[in-house]
């Protein structure tokens, strides 16, 4: 696992389901994290519509794309690592083996960005 990642990344001993249906828990201080990285990425794309909207050279708006595009990877890979470790994990345990289809078409998804 990336170290970044590891260092960033704290999960609570909860699964993704509640009698509201399917949710996630995360700490708050991953939360945070997420929400941080969100924000950053929010502005990075009001920049590529800045440079956009200035006739920006063409590289240098897909340089600013591809940029994006890793940190919301980024976004993902923790999401996704938490899930597995916590809510996929617990299904199984709990005899529930439909879950790993689920997961297999979420890594799909992810792979075809």
């Amino acid at each position: 696992m990336d170290p970044e990642l590891e260092n960033e990344m704290i999960l609570e001993d909860n699964c993704c389901t509640s009698h509201h249906g399917r949710m996630s828990h995360h700490s708050e201080k991953t939360k945070k994290n997420l929400v941080t990285r969100l924000n950053r990425i929010e502005g990075q794309i009001r920049g590529i519509k800045r440079l956009i909207e200035t006739d920006t050279y063409c590289d240098d708006v897909i340089t600013q794309i591809s940029a994006s595009q890793a940190a919301l990877n980024g976004v993902a890979k923790i999401l996704l690592e938490a899930h597995m470790k916590e809510c996929v994990v617990n299904r199984i345990q709990e005899g529930d083996m439909e879950v790993l289809d689920e997961v297999l078409i979420t890594i799909q998804k992810l792979m075809k960005k």
